[in-house]
């Protein structure tokens, strides 16, 4: 499966600050030392919908982890999965009439189209979880020869209490669990389990469902979590930098892809860092594909909305927040957007110096985009009010806000 095209990022003068993060296993803030490599793994889409602002805002948090680690002189290796078969997926193509697979792969094509037209920096591996079956079930085999798995009528699943370190992601309590699994894609109810949070690793092949050969598992398709854990140990190996995703992910994929591969290998952690975004909101509800109150990026684009905007929108609010998407919060996007632009069009102003070492310093403190963003304004501010003989000012600010921002004036 192929990514997006990539949007050139500006070089900048000097050099980025380290990255200092808030991890959701120990519940602080972290400085992120990754060495010449940075590696990250972010959880994509089931591909049954339109890419909405949920989806937006998560993959903007991550892109400006990138960024601040691409101005700290570093490379990025970024690995980023599609959840191509899934029950979701299945049951949205059998209500429309369509096939599962055309379905998929025409939301994942707008999904790119979507990523490219906000600049959001691609992986440079974007994997699918049917690319990934040869292998996963040589994972699975592994764990129920180790015994951290078990049969239930052909289906395969997890023993959670086969990891020592199960529970060190999420901190929840098992009611807490127990709930969120039902509410998640798990079944804590089904009879014979070990443990009612036990997850399945590979489900046996239903009848008028795709199942692909797995070898002594029988023929049948991946469970949820195994799938990135599969792909991540693959590109990125064990210790990696960040896991992130959406806040809804800390519980149970991430708690259990860790867990998944802690048993796996016997290393701990599968991440150095565990980082969620916060929740996009319509008419006081979360945005999810399964209530439906969405607000699409392809269809703002469709309207004739700058993606410049639709991106400034999503920096306005910080990543870790819970926010709720209004046409206000777009308007006031919108009229930032042209100040910034007619300020950076002009032939000098003041200095952009210290704008730069602002805008940095907010990033590398927690992903501080509101902060980066007032930075700006007071530039632009000063701009009009006081104007300025800086001829390199308003190129330099023109280039920070691209490189680091991702936004193009």
């Amino acid at each position: 499966m192929h990514a997006w095209p990539a949007s050139e990022v500006p070089a900048l003068p000097g050099k980025g600050r380290d990255l200092r993060i808030h991890d959701t296993a120990t519940g602080g803030r972290v400085t992120l030392d990754p060495g010449p490599v940075a590696r990250i793994y972010v959880c994509g889409i089931t591909p049954y919908d339109a890419t909405h602002m949920g989806h937006a805002a998560t993959y903007n948090a991550f892109d400006l982890v990138q960024r601040v680690w691409l101005d700290t002189k570093r490379q990025v290796h970024y690995v980023q999965n599609v959840t191509d078969v899934d029950d979701p997926l299945l049951e949205r193509a059998i209500r429309d009439g369509k096939d599962w697979v055309e379905l998929a792969e025409g939301e994942t094509a707008l999904f790119r189209e979507d990523m490219t037209a906000l600049r959001l920096l691609p992986p440079k591996h974007y994997i699918g979880a049917v690319e990934s079956i040869p292998g996963i079930v040589p994972l699975v085999e592994r764990l129920r020869d180790a015994g951290a798995a078990y049969e239930l009528e052909g289906d395969i699943y997890f023993s959670v209490e086969s990891d020592p370190h199960f529970g060190g992601v999420s901190h929840y309590d098992a009611a807490a669990m127990k709930a969120l699994s039902a509410e998640r894609g798990g079944d804590p109810e089904r009879p014979g389990k070990k443990n009612p949070l036990d997850p399945m690793l590979w489900m046996a092949a239903r009848e008028g469902e795709p199942s692909w050969d797995g070898a002594s598992l029988g023929r049948g398709r991946p469970g949820w979590h195994i799938e990135c854990v599969a792909i991540a140990l693959d590109h990125l190996g064990m210790g990696f930098d960040v896991q992130g995703g959406g806040s809804d992910l800390i519980f149970p994929h991430h708690e259990m892809g860790a867990s998944h591969a802690q048993a796996l290998t016997g290393e701990y952690p599968f991440a150095k860092a565990y980082v969620h975004a916060g929740m996009v909101a319509l008419d006081g509800e979360k945005m999810s594909k399964s209530k439906g109150n969405l607000v699409f990026v392809s269809k703002l684009r469709r309207d004739g909305v700058d993606p410049a905007a639709i991106r400034l929108t999503l920096l306005a609010h910080h990543y870790r927040a819970d926010w709720e998407w209004t046409d206000q919060v777009l308007e006031d996007a919108l009229e930032r957007l042209g100040r910034w632009r007619a300020a950076v069009s002009r032939p000098d102003g003041p200095s952009a110096d210290a704008l730069v070492d602002e805008v940095r310093e907010a990033l590398a403190d927690d992903l501080d985009a509101p902060a980066a963003l007032a930075a700006v304004d007071r530039w632009a501010e000063r701009q009009d009010t006081e104007g300025g003989t800086d001829e390199a000012a308003p190129g330099l600010v023109s280039r920070t806000v691209d490189a680091l921002l991702g936004v193009a004036l």
